[in-house]
């Protein structure tokens, strides 16, 4: 099947989505100074991306042009095989010209931050440079990465801590955070990764949390609380992410309830930004952040 030219893609889905976005006689603006400013996470749009449909290059002039999101967070994956400066020039330049802010790259894939041996570690922290790199010169705040590992429950927090104190000393020059998100494994379990990081202790390691990725055990589905492991994790929080998969007919999020959890990010004190990711299969990638901004906008008004 023929896949439309990327000026093709955006000019009929900017089309087919402004007026449900942005409805006629209603304000783009929610208030002058909400307490949370609304993101969009590139993996939203995966689909769009691995079909062809679109370009990850474009990734900032959709998001501003397609959705009327001014921030916006980078996957490596979608670059991996094409990182080059002149990549990083056109994406800053087109971030510039859009108005959207770029926060910050999630990365996978660069292996264990929490290895079984220092040396191992290093090896690792150093593969995350290139990312941070791009990361820096984009503007980004921050990188999120995984903390990856293996052993007793005590031996991965011991080793994620120290690989996760190794990444932020080698990105020290670039003024990075380094995040982690709760994406797996022991990384799941709200308790642990909260002793990652009182372990760690270093100012520039924190915490992504993220509403819905809380199953410890794909295989036998043993899951942490996510309303629990939220609130574990938001005292480290540099960065959220507002999982959604489905809605029902009032806008409401069907996993995760999410006027709960945003008054647990806002009980916390946090004050930045909030990032969409939607993962849903049942709506159109389009459709489905759209109603999470909707839903995110909604909180906004009711504070």
């Amino acid at each position: 099947m023929h896949n439309p030219s990327r000026r093709q893609f955006l000019k009929t889905t900017s089309t087919a989505f402004t007026a449900a976005l942005l409805p006629m006689g209603c304000s783009q603006s929610v208030e002058s100074d909400p307490w949370f400013r609304i993101s969009l996470a590139q993996w939203s749009l995966h689909r769009t991306f691995h079909s062809g449909d679109a370009s990850p290059q474009d990734f900032p002039r959709m998001a501003r042009q397609l959705f009327d999101i001014e921030a916006v967070e980078y996957v490596n994956q979608f670059y991996a095989d094409r990182l080059s400066d002149s990549l990083v020039n056109n994406l800053q330049k087109q971030a510039d010209s859009e108005g959207v802010q770029s926060l910050l790259v999630m990365v996978d894939g660069e292996g264990q931050l929490g290895a079984d041996s220092e040396a191992e570690r290093r090896q690792t922290a150093r593969r995350h440079r290139r990312w941070a790199e791009m990361a820096h010169a984009l503007g980004c705040h921050a990188i999120r990465v995984n903390a990856q590992s293996s052993g007793s429950y005590a031996e991965q927090m011991k080793k994620a801590a120290d690989g996760l104190r190794l990444l932020a000393e080698d990105c020290a020059d670039l003024g990075l955070n380094i995040l982690v998100e709760n994406h797996g494994g022991l990384s799941s379990n709200g308790l642990w990764l909260a002793g990652v990081m009182a372990l760690a202790g270093h100012p520039r390691v924190g915490t992504l949390p993220d509403f819905g990725n809380f199953v410890i055990d794909r295989d036998s589905g043993e899951q942490y609380d996510r309303y629990q492991g939220v609130e574990e994790l938001m005292p480290w929080a540099k960065a959220v992410s507002a999982k959604s998969y489905d809605f029902d007919a009032q806008g409401e999020a069907v996993e995760t309830d999410f006027q709960r959890m945003m008054q647990i990010v806002k009980s916390a004190g946090y004050r930045g930004w909030v990032g969409i990711e939607y993962e849903g299969n049942r709506l159109d990638e389009a459709e489905g952040i759209r109603q999470t901004r909707e839903l995110l906008k909604r909180i906004q008004r009711g504070g």
